[in-house]
This record gives C-alpha cells, structure tokens and sequence, in this order.
C-alpha cells in the first residue's frame, strides 16, 4: 500500500475539515492538459490524457488548479536496492490536508501500465485516491493488477525526477524516511525539521489544455 490511513487521525482531520466550513472543490479536465512542476531540481512537464482515468484526471486538474501541490515534498523517494517510484501529494500545511480528508475518489479502470515516467494516484485500498500521486521509475507493470491507474506521463523532465533526494528511503515505518502520519498532522514543519534534504515543488501550473 502506498497511501497510508489511520483512522484516529482521520476523525481529527475530519472534524478540523468541517470547523474550516468548506469541502474539496471538484471540476473536471479538459481531455488533455499539461503541468509544468517547478522543482527545486528543475522543471518536469507532465501530459494528463483524461481517458487513461477521467476521476484520475479530473482530481489532479482540480488539485493543480487550487494550488494543492505548491511547496509540496516529494517525501517518498525509492530508487535502492532498485528504482521504484517517486511520490509526492500531501500539502505544507496540515489546515490544507484536512480540506480534502473526507475526499476519496472512485477508483477508474485501469487502461494504460504503470511504466516509467507514468503517474498514477496512490491507494491504500479500493476507492481511496485522494490526494498523493507517485511516478514511476521504472516498469511496475505488476502494479497494474492491482488497481494503480495511470492518468498522465511525464513527457519532458524525466531526468529531473531521477535526481530526486532519495537517501533517506523508504518511510516509516518500514524504513528511516518521513512517516505519512506525521506529515499530515505537522506538516512541512516536521519535514524541514527532519528531513531537509527532500526535494519538492515549488509550483505547479496549468501549461496548456484543450
């Protein structure tokens, strides 16, 4: 499972969602449109193609669009003992998290293979795409069977995502890398604090649609 959930920290989230007043904004995409990620290694131009996933899609627009992405860190980064996959998707400010903690899309079929430079939305089961994304390295095609939709590719930029910090592994607690939990609840605080070196977005737009 890529996108972890715990249910204590989902009510709180939750409850801190309806004290805001709001709820995730939704709209839905144009049939293809480009992101450009201004990162901190450089820009990476991603095409989203709307049929591959049209729930994908439609959430990554509206993320984009609303400025979820923006400072945010790429805060798994696998490329040991061999390459994987670079996540990134939950927001500097844990005010912002708890907007979308009750906003799980429907999961979409699942028409293209999670090859590299594909992206697909993170899971912790069916029908729990939310917010975090990841791109793959390499050919995780075996993802596929398990529901891993991707929605876009990485079309100029990939050798930029290649040189994502990666040294500190994979997350807690599997590993010494950043523990999720913890990321929603303190945001890019705990980050900074602990793991500095981590890459992340300094931007990220809408390039073009039609």
């Amino acid at each position: 499972m890529f996108q972890r959930r715990f249910a204590g920290w989902a009510l709180l989230v939750l409850a801190a969602a309806l004290v805001l007043g709001g709820c995730a904004p939704k709209e839905t995409a144009p049939a293809h449109f480009k992101v450009v990620l201004q990162t901190t290694k450089g820009d990476v131009t991603i095409d989203v193609t709307r049929d591959w996933a049209p729930r994908g899609a439609d959430r990554f627009y509206t993320l984009v669009k609303d400025g979820f992405y923006d400072g945010a860190r790429f805060f798994r980064v696998i490329r040991s003992p061999r390459p994987f996959m670079a996540q990134f998707g939950i927001n500097g400010d844990p005010r912002v998290t708890a907007k979308w903690a009750d906003a799980n899309i429907q999961d979409d079929p699942v028409t293209q293979h999670n090859t590299r430079g594909m992206i697909s939305f993170a899971t912790s089961g069916a029908n729990t795409r939310s917010t975090q994304v990841f791109i793959n390295y390499t050919d995780n095609s075996k993802l596929d069977a398990s529901g891993f939709s991707p929605f876009a590719v990485v079309s100029s930029g990939m050798e930029v995502v290649d040189q994502f910090y990666a040294d500190y592994g994979e997350g807690a607690p599997d590993g010494p890398g950043p523990e999720q939990e913890r990321i929603e609840k303190e945001g890019n605080a705990y980050l900074d604090s602990a793991f500095p070196k981590l890459d992340y977005i300094k931007s990220a737009k809408i390039l073009e649609a039609k």
